[in-house]
């Protein structure tokens, strides 16, 4: 189980074949690398089921190979489509999926040829032709407040003339994309030859060009929804030579969106943390920091407090957040919800 969504394996891949099998999503959310954290938020596990497979959608239609195979719900026998599940009456929770290899990544803290100790020469030993690529591909077209790329780069890096990053979000010329890796305890950025390297048989030039594309297409959606694409994330899948869109891709979780100055994703009840449970957040950075002083992979068992509940009304302003910008994003009523309008002026009293 992951964070946020199940993971159902019904036919195993094999070093030759895709297997399949589906992710079933949960109400569960996630902030700073945590997992689960101890509240549910009604109906976010449908919303950020229906957005993915709405963008599933927009991507085979535009020539985009992914893993996607349909949804499904109570009322529906097998996958179908997202409108046709829409259409039964019920939001689904259950996206079927094509399944690739997942070697186990090795650590060891010694390892000299790799600073991270993560064993990648291992993983893909193990892969052949058919694996998921331990990487997320990151694309960025504006850089808010919270991006972790103003803690990394400064505005001369990306062409702008700012002497530092001004305390507004700041619109790029042209999308920056990064790679970070994927199945390490904790997240790092990495320079393209590492990448390379990391992605195995894969090629970073392919899979940089299917983010891009990626990012256009799910860019240009928000528009039409009268939000703004700001950033976001894909994994990928390589299998016989060819790299598809795996995971789930261009949900409230996965990507940043704004909808005028507000935030329309999970980053809204990521600053609700850093502003009411400031001490959590200080010890989760205390207990990373002190994990890559060490060279152990475990940094939760290092963290000295627990993340707390969130009062109620937050939870209910999240539930309508996600609903009500599921509803304008794929241009139905897939949701009891307000509109955004209201929903987001309720987020801004957090």
């Amino acid at each position: 189980m992951t964070s946020v969504k199940e993971f159902r394996v019904e036919t195993p891949a094999t070093a030759e074949d895709l297997g399949r099998g589906a992710f079933v999503f949960t109400d569960d959310y996630s902030v700073f690398d945590w997992g689960k954290m101890p509240d549910e938020i009604p109906d976010k596990g449908a919303s950020l089921c229906t957005m993915g497979a709405f963008n599933f959608e927009l991507l085979e239609r535009e020539g985009v190979p992914t893993h996607y195979e349909g949804v499904a719900t109570d009322a529906t026998d097998g996958p179908v489509s997202l409108d046709d599940a829409l259409d039964s009456g019920e939001a689904p929770r259950e996206m079927v999926i094509e399944l690739t290899q997942v070697p186990d990544l090795p650590f060891e803290g010694d390892a000299t040829e790799d600073p991270s100790g993560y064993d990648y020469d291992a993983y893909h030993e193990g892969a052949g032709e058919n694996y998921l690529v331990p990487l997320e591909i990151v694309f960025r077209n504006r850089v808010p407040v919270g991006s972790s790329l103003r803690k990394r780069t400064d505005p001369a890096d990306h062409g702008l003339d700012f002497e530092s990053w001004p305390d507004e979000a700041v619109d790029l010329d042209d999308p920056v994309v990064e790679f970070s890796t994927k199945y390490e305890e904790q997240d790092r950025y990495l320079a393209r030859e590492d990448a390379d390297r990391i992605a195995g048989a894969a090629s970073v030039d392919d899979l940089e060009s299917v983010a891009r594309e990626v990012n256009r297409l799910v860019t240009e959606r928000a528009a039409d929804a009268d939000l703004t694409h700001e950033d976001g994330k894909i994994e990928c899948l390589y299998y016989q030579g060819e790299v598809r869109v795996a995971d789930v891709v261009g949900t409230f979780d996965e990507n940043r969106f704004s909808y005028g100055d507000q935030q329309v994703s999970k980053e809204v009840v990521r600053q609700y943390h850093k502003r009411t449970q400031p001490e959590w957040v200080e010890a989760v950075s205390a207990a990373k920091r002190e994990a890559d002083e060490r060279g152990v992979a475990d940094w939760k068992s290092l963290c000295d407090r627990r993340p707390e509940p969130l009062d109620d009304r937050v939870v209910a302003a999240a539930r309508d957040l996600y609903c009500a910008g599921t509803n304008a994003y794929v241009g139905r009523e897939a949701f009891d919800a307000p509109s955004l309008d209201a929903a987001v002026e309720a987020v801004r009293d957090l």
